[in-house]
């Protein structure tokens, strides 16, 4: 057995009764479930359809995402996070390297190896090279003027961690970022590169081993062995190449909001709804969502 979801925007919900049933009597699908209304719906299904991509690039153009999983197995025990563009809004190195006067420069580094165009570690310590001097106090200007927390993570954090789940953010990013971030929204774990500092300020180095996809990787290992559980129980989410290989070992992988080429490789893509989405693939009602 299978579960179809359907998700929108949450700030421009648009699903109506009417096109859901529709898709629904199409493949011969079971009563349709309102987990928030107009905002997303679900129904089961006997096997996955065969016109289920062109099904799914038909919802794209009306702003709906579709999702079609197993229905066995669901809900998850543990959340795998990228950081970056993922459970915040920002590149973390773009907006230190906009105070540092070479923000158009680097942001187009990021987006080449985000793509899987460059190699993550070279591109990193290419880019991480362009802020030496900079000021060390700059990271919590950043911190507290740039840094937005994505929509719908709040949520996704408190509900897991409330059903008993276990939340672990792991970012190409840095140290600096992911403690804050971990801890406004409740991660049991942080990993993430450390930038070097030497007398107040950045030496244009970044720690070694540097973490990219092999720790994404490496983390997913490490915690479900040390939790005692499948990695078929993990929801991983992330948006770069560097994600790639996480989305694929976890239960459901889902690209977020993801670049081209990722997205291209994952069956579980989200375009449209934000975090919650993540809730509403494991079945998730919005009256069930933990308060924050």
């Amino acid at each position: 057995m299978y579960i179809a979801t359907l998700l929108t925007n949450p700030d421009q919900p648009h699903l109506t009764e009417a096109t859901v049933a529709a898709q629904r009597d199409a493949w011969q699908g079971g009563d349709i479930v309102w987990l928030a209304p107009g905002e997303a719906a679900e129904f089961a299904l006997p096997e996955v359809p065969d016109d289920r991509w062109p099904a799914w690039e038909a919802w794209q153009r009306k702003g709906v995402d579709l999702v079609i999983q197993p229905a066995q197995g669901r809900r998850k025990t543990m959340l795998l996070a990228d950081m970056d563009s993922t459970m915040i809004g920002q590149e973390c190195i773009d907006e230190l390297a906009d105070e540092a006067g070479v923000g158009p420069h680097v942001a187009g580094i990021t987006a080449r190896a985000m793509n899987g165009e460059l190699d993550f570690e070279e591109a990193l310590e290419a880019r991480v090279s362009l802020l030496r001097g900079l000021d060390e106090s700059v990271i919590n200007r950043v911190l507290e003027t740039r840094i937005t927390l994505a929509p719908g993570g709040p949520e996704l954090v408190a509900t897991m961690r409330a059903m008993g789940g276990y939340a672990v953010l792991v970012s190409g990013g840095f140290t600096a970022f992911t403690h804050h971030v971990g801890r406004l929204l409740g991660f049991d774990e942080t990993h993430a590169n450390v930038l070097l500092i030497e007398d107040g300020r950045l030496t244009g180095e970044v720690a070694h081993p540097i973490l990219g996809r092999a720790a994404k990787i490496n983390a997913l290992e490490r915690v479900t062995k040390h939790l005692e559980i499948p990695e078929a129980d993990v929801i991983a989410v992330g948006d770069g190449a560097n994600d790639l290989g996480m989305l694929e070992r976890a239960g459901t992988g889902v690209a977020l909001h993801a670049k081209p080429t990722v997205a291209a490789q994952c069956d579980v893509r989200i375009n449209h709804g934000d975090l919650t989405a993540l809730l509403f693939l494991q079945g998730y009602a919005r009256d069930e969502f933990a308060r924050t």
